[in-house]
């Protein structure tokens, strides 16, 4: 039994693990970022829409 191979074997799964657990944290962030920034963007939508109530409401089309 290698015990200083198996200990090599075990840190790089532990770094290997670690590294993981980051990149999927730093998904997550961007992932809430966006969703507040989608948020942002439907809130600035309502508030247009309510101070101008026509715009958007009619759709002119030609063909």
């Amino acid at each position: 039994m290698d015990i200083a191979g198996l200990s090599m074997n075990m840190a790089m799964m532990d770094v290997q693990s670690q590294v993981g657990i980051k990149m999927l944290s730093k998904a997550i962030d961007l992932g809430e970022d966006m969703g507040a920034g989608m948020v942002q963007m439907l809130d600035a939508a309502a508030m247009e829409r309510s101070v101008n109530p026509a715009v958007g409401g009619n759709v002119d089309i030609r063909l």
